[in-house]
Order: structure tokens, then C-alpha cells, then sequence
């Protein structure tokens, strides 16, 4: 078996993306089954295959343990940890079917917590290989702090959770909605040269006196060089099958055990690479307004301009 875990922040659209997937998958072919292990989702917009629920809830927690949501949501994974035997029961009668796990979102759980890596790593065992989809709302790019912020919790996850992981900005379509970007969309989904993100926060008063601070955590960031995201808007077809592509390099899918997909797509892998502008031309043609590249008070150009140039494709 083949699947995604389906990560994420609070409010990022996970259960959008597992529903939009879900939809997504069935029509080109494939044979889709949602997971959700997410016990405070009550109100599921997909057809669950298999729901947390039946073995707990995060309401039944916190009314009779007393404990807060989040001290709730731990204790939750905590309990599913320790009957894994329901959940391997019930995926045994998923047997060929692919698999979309819809978990919760406290952050917590993946950057501190063990419970969800021991999970999974149980589930791993059972034959069904997963990549992770971490997804981050796309508006925090509008704000050099929050996206330093992005950027340490998807490395934080990654190295916590322990599987192949595919970095997502997802509602790209409002990708502005809290102001204009400061660089070119691939700037953000590649994680180019942060020196630039880094220049641009010291300009702000606020954390100007954290400069140390701001350095060494992109430092850190740059050191590990393992983070970077798929623009994604589950609305937009073209940009589901980008990230479907991405997510099947991750988990092996593409290299399956049917001899035809086998041989399919790994003609595909080696014939249909991206020039990173093609990924993200959409994106910036249809939700912002870089219309063309800007340009400092001195005339000079920006970093997305002299990247475009030297790349020697248009802007």
C-alpha cells in the first residue's frame, strides 16, 4: 500500500486537501481511502474509510480527563499509540487501496511530541509506505518573520516525523492576501539565498535588536538545506497533478510494483522535469502582482531579477 500523512498547522487545509486529493486520485484511476486521525474533526466534508473517533474522541477527553485541547490531543495520540491493533485491523481491509491520512493539527506533535513518529513508523511496518504533505498557509510569505518561522517548524517536522517529506504553501490563491511579496514566488518555494529575507527583516525595528538571533536561525535552516515547498491550490487541476507527481517520487509510488506503472513513470521521471520558473509561472501570473521585476530606489535590480537573468529565462 501507498499513501500521504496529511500534516499541518491549524487552519492550513488539511481536510480540504484530503478531500480535493481524494477526488482527485479517484478520477485518474486510482483506488482512495481517507483516514481521518484527527479526533477533534467532527465534521468531515469527505467519506471516511476509517475514523479516529470510533476508538476516541478529543470531546470525551477533555470532559473527563479535564484537560485543555492540546493536553487533550496528545493524550489522544498517546491512546491511539497504545492500541495500534485497532487501527492495523482496520487498514487490513483497506488491502490495495491509497491511502490519505487526515491528522491533526497541533504543531506540538510533530516537533516535540513521539507519539505520531511512532505511529507511523509502526504503520511503515505493516507494508504501506508513506510520504509526508506538511502544509503551511502561503499568505505567511507577505511576512519575513512568519516565514522563518514556517521555515524552522517544516524543518523541525521533518527531522521529528522520519518520513520523505513534501513541503506545501497551500491556498496559493491568497498567497497576497496580506500584502505584496517582497521577492518572486520561487524565491519561497526553493528557499533561495535567505541572506536577502534576512536583509529585509533587519529593516524592521521590531527585530532589528534580534539580529544575532535572526542569523543563526536562518543559518540553521541553510545548514540542514532540506526544506523546500510545492505551491499548491486544490482548485487548480494542473497544480494537484504537479503535487501528486512530487508526492509519488516521495513515497515510491512511481516505482510500484506494476510492471506498466513501473515502466511508465519512470519514463516520466526522467523526460518530464520542470525548469523551476514553469513550476511556479502560474502562481505568479495568476495571484500576484509581480508583474514584472521590481526595482530598488537606486535603480538596482532585485534578487528576483539578477536570479531570473542568470537562469536566463524571463520574468
Amino acid at each position: 500500500m501507498f499513501g500521504q500523512l496529511v500534516i499541518g498547522p491549524p487552519g492550513s487545509g488539511k481536510t480540504t486537501y484530503c478531500q480535493g486529493m481524494s477526488e482527485f486520485l479517484t478520477a485518474v484511476g486510482r483506488k482512495v481511502s481517507v483516514i481521518n486521525l484527527d479526533p477533534a474533526n467532527d465534521q468531515l466534508p469527505y467519506t471516511c474509510a476509517v475514523d479516529i473517533s470510533e476508538l476516541i474522541t478529543l470531546g470525551d477527553v477533555m470532559n473527563q480527563l479535564k484537560l485543555g485541547p492540546n493536553g487533550g490531543l496528545i493524550y489522544c495520540m498517546e491512546y491511539l499509540e497504545k492500541n495500534l491493533d485497532w487501527l492495523e485491523s482496520r487498514l487490513k481491509s483497506l488491502q490495495g487501496q491509497y491511502l490519505l491520512f487526515d491528522c491533526p493539527g497541533q504543531v506540538e506533535l510533530y516537533t516535540h511530541n513521539n507519539s505520531i513518529r511512532n505511529i507511523v513508523a509502526q504503520i511503515q511496518k505493516w507494508d504501506c509506505r508513506l510520504a509526508a504533505v506538511h502544509l503551511v498557509d502561503s499568505h505567511y510569505c507577505s511576512d519575513a518573520g512568519k516565514f522563518i518561522s514556517v521555515l524552522l517548524t517544516s524543518l523541525s517536522t521533518m527531522l521529528q516525523v522520519e518520513l520523505p517529506h513534501v513541503n506545501v504553501l497551500s491556498k496559493v490563491d491568497l498567497i497576497e492576501k496580506f500584502g505584496r511579496l517582497d521577492f518572486n514566488v520561487d524565491f519561497y518555494t526553493e528557499v533561495l539565498d535567505l541572506s536577502y529575507l534576512l536583509d529585509h527583516l533587519q529593516e524592521d525595528p521590531i527585530f532589528k535588536r534580534y539580529k544575532k538571533m535572526n542569523e543563526a536561525m536562518v543559518g540553521l535552516v541553510e545548514d540542514y538545506s532540506l526544506v523546500s515547498f510545492v505551491a499548491l491550490n486544490v482548485q487548480d487541476k494542473e497544480s494537484m497533478l504537479r503535487l501528486m507527481k512530487e508526492v509519488d517520487k516521495a513515497n515510491g509510488y512511481v516505482f510500484g510494483d506494476l510492471e506498466e506503472r513501473n515502466i511508465e513513470s519512470m519514463l516520466s521521471c526522467a523526460v518530464g522535469a520542470e525548469f523551476q520558473y514553469e513550476k511556479i509561472k502560474d502562481v505568479r501570473e495568476k495571484y500576484t502582482h509581480a508583474g514584472g521585476a521590481m526595482e530598488t530606489d537606486s535603480g538596482e535590480t532585485t534578487y528576483s531579477e539578477r536570479q531570473a537573468r542568470q537562469q536566463q529565462v524571463p520574468i
